[in-house]
């Protein structure tokens, strides 16, 4: 629900804007409309940084809770906004919600989830965005016809927040979080709830040892990502996380409705319809793939797709091709590329970083690698198309191929496969505070 949230505040705005701007009095500004995204992605900057310190003092639960207040707001601030000030206003306080949540949701997941299963669940967070971004999309076709129609796809995105707030009161707390509190009792319970009594006595030693070697304190330091073996896991979050924007998933966005409109497809809300399909399948894809194939495989299987893509549709803008055959292959490969995205680098990416992390700084590196996927995603959506315009789609396209090989070359010599082992065993086999752990 969550993601669904997120995904429904990327696309909310893709049609509306145009009358927002014209009610709001900025039509024609592109500046201003600019800063309404931006506005949304400073939000969840401050909110992704916020987020390593609300989920170690107050929980995943808690501070899930917490964070429906500036999604529910910003909703209804943007619902009802009557200036230019307004609409910002609420825009950055639903980033600030969506920041902190893309940062609780894989920790959340990956704490509570049974071992077999963690990857399978971890890749319905990607299916959720991709639910919010075709409802939005779907809701935002009527804005064409109605211009006041804007406020109210924004006041349904409230609705959500309210349910989530009072649904998360039924939902269990991490029993790794709990035990890092010193309430083992309770972390006894939750795993005989989520993972079965024949679980406890193992999985309680497991965490109980982590948690002598790492430290019980719940108060931890952004130093501490300075130290190993946490700065090699800060390391690959925020290369991750760089590499999978710069890889120029929101830029093959961004072009995907004139691609399409060069095989007829003029209606730009069909078009965002057919990649937001496109998106679903690669990531109920991935909910196969994810325990079958193994992150690693995945992760690196996801972008060598990616930059075929790629290389497809370069070659389909630059070869000289019949203008026919060169549209459709450049549809082909958008479409492929999208795929292949949702397939592994969308969800893999999201889910391996808390793997990886120890449970004493889980929250801190998920909130750093989160951070960097915020800077790097208003960088590229700020000078895509300026660079579009200076060197050629080609060229830039010809980069996205690039960055993608570069992040599967990185995947394939940094990460490790974490399928099928407990967040403890993951931890203990990269801490060489343990006997026989690997640095």
């Amino acid at each position: 629900m969550f993601n669904f949230l997120f995904g429904y505040h990327i696309g909310v705005m893709n049609g509306p804007i145009v009358s927002v701007a014209k009610e709001l009095g900025f039509e024609g500004n592109s500046f201003l409309e600019g800063l309404v995204v931006s506005t949304f992605i400073g939000g969840a900057f401050v909110g992704s940084i916020s987020s390593g310190f609300l989920v170690d003092k107050l929980g995943c639960r808690r501070a899930f809770q917490v964070d429906t207040i500036p999604l529910v707001l910003g909703a209804i601030i943007s619902a009802q906004a009557h200036s230019l000030d307004e609409i910002l206003w609420g825009r950055f306080l639903v980033g600030l919600g969506v920041g902190v949540n893309t940062v609780l949701v894989p920790i959340y997941i990956s704490e509570v989830a049974p071992t077999k299963y963690r990857g399978f669940l971890g890749t319905l967070s990607q299916i959720g965005t991709c639910l919010g971004v075709i409802a939005s999309l779907f809701l935002g076709i009527h804005s064409e016809s109605d211009p006041h129609w804007w406020r109210t796809i924004l006041y349904i995105a409230s609705i959500p927040g309210f349910i989530l707030a009072i649904g998360m009161q039924f939902a269990v707390e991490s029993p790794r979080w709990l035990c890092k509190a010193g309430r083992s009792d309770e972390a006894i319970e939750v795993i005989k709830k989520l993972w079965g009594p024949s679980e406890v006595n193992r999985a309680i030693e497991n965490i109980q040892s982590v948690i002598r070697s790492d430290g019980a304190d719940l108060d931890t330091s952004w130093l501490e990502l300075l130290e190993e073996p946490h700065s090699r896991v800060a390391f690959i979050g925020g290369a991750l996380f760089l590499l999978q924007q710069f890889a120029g998933v929101n830029g093959v966005l961004f072009f995907s409705s004139l691609t399409f409109a060069d095989v007829g497809i003029t209606n730009s809300a069909l078009a965002s319809l057919c990649v937001g399909f496109t998106d679903l399948a690669g990531a109920l894809n991935a909910t196969y793939l994810m325990e079958k194939q193994g992150r690693k495989s995945l992760l690196i299987g996801s972008y060598l797709g990616m930059t075929a893509s790629m290389l497809l549709v370069v070659s389909a803008i630059s070869l000289p091709v019949e203008k026919d055959i060169g549209n459709t292959l450049s549809v082909l490969g958008t479409t492929m590329y999208i795929f292949f995205f949702a397939s592994g680098a969308g969800p893999v990416t999201g889910l391996i970083i808390p793997e990886l992390s120890s449970t004493r700084t889980r929250g801190k590196i998920m909130s750093f690698s989160l951070a960097v996927h915020w800077v790097c995603n208003f960088l590229v959506g700020q000078f895509f198309l300026e660079l579009a315009e200076k060197f050629g789609v080609a060229s830039v396209y010809a980069g996205f191929g690039g960055f993608s090989l570069m992040a599967a070359t990185f995947g394939y010599y940094f990460t490790v496969e974490t399928k099928g082992r407990s967040l403890e065993e993951i931890e203990m086999s990269l801490n060489p505070n343990f006997l026989g752990g690997n640095k």
